[in-house]
């Protein structure tokens, strides 16, 4: 991230100065903390690791320091200049560089404050568990303490700052603080005549901590690796910005992924095309267009690892062959184009290439068009991909913004409250049929959003209860509950809920899955719709849904990437739920994609491990259109699901004597030609 890229300005912002000057009295009082670190005897300990050292050094034959010293000691000018460098340079070239970076350069300064301050949390580790006494500090080695030989006052030694920690040679941290100047100098376009003299600063500290004894020669190599360690951890160069990690919450998806579950989210989307329009080439410029906007189209992952987590990388050219098809239906209408979507869903994304696609569709009818979107779910949920698709669109168009959400406090708290009844839930007990078969079938049908909406107010439930209770209804009268002799048994679902701000970004997943109990047996829908309505509460309180946000984009971060993919299989799929249902909001603007009208879009949502069956529901242009994906395996006829689940809802429109408005919508909308009637 850099500050041109940076959305929330953040890293041009310098910190409260007050904050900084605390968290800098906090590292001296861990250096306070790591000297009276009990260690046994630890003057012996330290004068014993001191040895061990300068053993080192001569089985190496890198012994320098007793020459030097040697000469230093029969010096005094040399020797008392010696000790002030050793003393103030360091500190003060420290502390300006620090200065004028909170001054001159915040963007820079956060990254090297940090890594500063982990220089020194290492150091104090490392005095703290293994301490070593400087060679003066040993006295049958035979050094000269050039400090109290020479009476220099004030100095690092003398009994001004006898305070300090003596037995702290190893690493460094006057080479160390004298380096990371020079490194943090390199990293910025300043006078070459300034960086050559940090090297030279940092040569000179070299030879002078050897000379006066303070330090071994190994001692200075230990700090050079200290400050690689903590500029490898903290490497935020402005020039070189780092791949964006994958988060864990999104590559939750790539664990979970198998060649028979695939993972990708997409649209089925229809156009008003009766000149042919758009083109397969009008589409690939469409994307063009947008990909600064919309980065993952020209970006991968990249390798796996078991310890680290991926990231995404630039694809450095974009297969266009690959990515954006054209195909023609064998027949027009429904059947062949669902038939070609649950081809398109039951074939995983290849990972070593941007993990979309998009197909232009021609054959459906004279005058309509349809393009299929699909992309992998370590991109973006379902709320992403809506938005990816939003920003296709002529003129652009957005989501309605979702509020600003709760405040800290009451997050917290509603996280702990909702950690508390998933750890209650009860077992999973009803259990789809599910043969692990990787070939999907896809079913559409839409409805009149305004009368769907009325009905959900005229029975005092949300339309998100409709549509669950037509798909409790429809598996009751056509799928594989239907012919279950115990009929009363509840079916879990798993319900996506926006958790993020009030804004959804195209990447990432910001939805966590709150379970619900379907009450599948047979009884009057009107029944059915009250039971779910008192089911789906858990879903408006949206503790659940803060607990499990938790857990999947916080808790999380602490696995290693084998562990996180562990707990991911453990926990998505048949063990959990056994259907997913989702109710995403759309977009009412009229819009164009690549030049041509849109009409309406069906979402496409992956089904899970073990749980064979998904269910999405999306408004757009006044009509709620709803998509299923199912296992070849678990219905006879996908169609025949799609009509009862219509059925389902047509009857909650009549159950009443004084029908609510918009009954007589949907019983027109029932008498079109086939699951997708259009609007």
């Amino acid at each position: 991230m850099t500050p041109e890229t940076d959305p929330s300005g953040l890293l041009g912002r310098r910190p409260p100065l007050a904050r900084e000057l605390a968290f800098g009295l906090s590292l001296f009082a861990l250096y306070a903390v790591a000297a009276a670190f009990p260690v046994g005897d630890r003057r012996a300990a330290a004068a014993d690791h001191g040895r061990r050292i300068h053993d080192l050094e001569r089985t190496l034959h890198i012994t320098a320091e007793r020459p030097l010293n040697d000469w230093l000691a029969s010096h005094r000018t040399a020797a008392v200049l010696a000790n002030y460098e050793y003393a103030t340079v360091y500190l003060v070239s420290t502390l300006w560089l620090l200065a004028w970076l909170y001054r001159r350069r915040p963007d820079r300064y956060r990254a090297a404050r940090t890594s500063f301050a982990l220089i020194n949390v290492i150091g104090a580790v490392c005095f703290a568990l293994w301490p070593v006494a400087p060679p003066r500090l040993v006295p049958d080695l035979g050094y000269v303490d050039t400090v109290m030989a020479h009476g220099t006052w004030g100095s690092w030694g003398s009994p001004v700052v006898d305070h300090a920690d003596r037995l702290a040679a190893m690493p460094s941290l006057h080479v160390a603080w004298a380096l990371w100047v020079s490194v943090e100098l390199a990293r910025l376009p300043v006078r070459r005549w300034l960086q050559a003299a940090s090297l030279l600063h940092v040569l000179v500290t070299i030879y002078v901590i050897m000379a006066t004894a303070n330090h071994y020669l190994l001692d200075a190599a230990g700090a050079v690796v200290v400050v690689w360690v903590a500029s490898l951890l903290t490497d935020r160069d402005s020039g070189r910005p780092r791949a964006p990690v994958v988060p864990p919450e999104d590559a939750f998806f790539l664990a979970v992924e198998s060649d028979r579950v695939p993972q990708h989210v997409g649209g089925l989307i229809f156009l008003d095309a009766p000149d042919g329009t758009p083109s397969r080439e009008d589409l690939i410029a469409t994307l063009r267009s947008r990909q600064d906007e919309l980065p993952r189209l020209r970006q991968r992952l990249s390798p796996p690892s078991r310890l680290r987590r991926r990231r995404w990388v630039a694809q450095p050219v974009v297969d266009w062959d690959w990515h954006v098809q054209e195909t023609t239906l064998p027949e027009p209408g429904d059947a062949a184009l669902n038939t070609l979507v649950g081809a398109l869903q039951s074939e995983p994304l290849p990972r070593d290439r941007p993990m979309w696609r998009m197909i232009a569709v021609r054959g459906y009818a004279p005058d309509q068009a349809a393009v299929v979107f699909l992309m992998h779910h370590v991109v973006a949920d379902g709320m992403g991909v809506i938005t990816h698709v939003l920003r296709l669109l002529t003129p652009p168009d957005a989501l309605p913004a979702a509020g600003a959400g709760p405040s800290a406090t009451r997050r917290a708290l509603g996280t702990v409250a909702g950690i508390a009844q998933l750890a209650t839930e009860s077992r999973q007990r009803t259990r789809l049929p599910s043969t692990g078969t990787g070939e999907r079938v896809f079913g559409t049908f839409r409805l009149p959003m305004p009368a769907v909406r009325d009905l959900a107010r005229g029975h005092g439930v949300r339309v998100t209860d409709v549509v669950l209770c037509a798909l409790a209804g429809g598996l009751g009268r056509v799928g594989p509950l239907a012919a279950d002799p115990e009929g009363g048994r509840a079916l879990r679902v798993a319900v996506p809920l926006m958790t993020g701000g009030p804004e959804v970004p195209p990447e990432g997943n910001h939805t966590s899955a709150v379970m619900v109990d379907l009450p599948c047996g047979p009884m009057p829908e009107v029944e059915r719709l009250r039971a779910l309505a008192a089911a789906t509460r858990r879903l408006r309180s949206g503790t659940r849904a803060l607990a499990s946000a938790f857990v999947m984009q916080r808790a999380s971060r602490a696995l290693p990437p084998v562990l996180h993919a562990a707990f991911a299989r453990a926990v998505y799929g048949g063990r959990t739920f056994q259907a997913i249902a989702t109710n995403l909001p759309g977009s009412n603007t009229p819009a164009r994609l690549a030049g041509a009208p849109m009409a309406l879009a069906h979402p496409i949502v992956p089904t899970g491990p073990g749980a064979p069956l998904a269910v999405g529901a999306l408004g757009w242009t006044g009509m709620l259109n709803l998509g299923i994906s199912a296992e070849a395996t678990l219905v006879d006829d996908i169609d025949a699901l799609c009509r009862a689940m219509r059925d389902v809802i047509e009857e909650l429109g009549t159950a009443d004597a004084s029908e609510p408005p918009g009954a007589d919508g949907l019983r027109q909308a029932r008498r079109g030609p086939g699951p997708s009637v259009r609007g």
